[in-house]
């Protein structure tokens, strides 16, 4: 019993994945609530093809609110990046994590549409889980890599062409494209690389990933600091627990395509 008391003291302490996965779950709500319930609440219209001049002052705190909130919800990117690579980590079988992922890609792509352009099938954006499957292929590809091509200058090669190719898909596709200056999706993929090859240096991990963010318009880095605070516990209170989030994207987003044809 004594010997259990300095890990549950850990654990209060930190963030545990299961409270990473809520916070980043709340972000992800925050993204949705900006397309969907705001603009339903303020009574503000988010059709592009409306001019600036017929957006009155009133209007405009309103659109400044709806800005923010999406703005803030990007803080989630280095969360599920990092519980991403976690989960590949300790995976038993990567390309069953992939099969998964786009599954779950797949089912929330219509929803997703539905509730940020108000059409069942729209191009200009891609759901974020798009990137963490690329993510995820880029990683399983990277790994495999390593251990196929025994000459460092084609390993170095074939590896920088993986990249290449995910972060291209990324942009190509318009993964996580928000606000059209976010590209989510290759930001994902950018985080991915450093939480896996950067994990045995702490500090260099988080400083870079800060670093990273902080290019990309400052409040990604915020998210790096909640990663900062893990404990590297799972802090599950069941093993089904886990399986709660794969749905929870889709029903958010689901409920968000409510607001969208009140």
């Amino acid at each position: 019993m004594t010997m259990n008391q300095p890990n549950r003291s850990r654990a209060s302490r930190g963030l545990t994945s299961f409270r990473l996965k809520v916070i980043g779950a709340v972000f992800m709500a925050l993204s949705i609530a900006s397309t969907t319930l705001m603009p339903a609440i303020l009574g503000v219209s988010l059709d592009a093809g409306a001019g600036m001049a017929s957006i009155s002052s009133a209007d405009m705190v309103s659109l400044t609110e709806i800005v923010l909130c999406e703005i803030i919800s990007w803080c989630a990117v280095p969360i599920y990046a990092w519980l991403l690579v976690d989960g590949y980590r300790h995976t038993r079988g990567a390309w069953a994590y992939v099969g998964r992922l786009a599954a779950l890609a797949v089912v929330c792509e219509v929803p997703y549409d539905l509730a940020t352009s108000g059409k069942a099938f729209d191009m200009s954006s891609q759901n974020p889980v798009w990137g963490l499957v690329i993510a995820l292929i880029v990683l399983a590809l990277l790994d495999w890599t390593a251990t196929r091509f025994g000459r460092a200058t084609a390993r170095v090669l074939i590896c920088l062409a993986i990249v290449l190719a995910g972060i291209m898909w990324n942009l190509l596709m318009n993964v996580g494209l928000r606000q059209h200056v976010m590209y989510a999706g290759a930001l994902t993929l950018g985080f991915a690389l450093i939480f896996r090859y950067l994990a045995a240096r702490e500090n260099t991990m988080m400083i870079t990933a800060g670093l990273l963010g902080a290019m990309m318009l400052i409040v990604p880095a915020v998210g790096v600091m909640f990663l900062h605070w893990r404990n590297g516990e799972a802090g599950y209170a069941r093993p089904w627990t886990k399986w709660v989030f794969y749905a929870l994207y889709p029903i958010m987003l689901l409920v968000g395509c409510v607001f969208t044809v009140l």
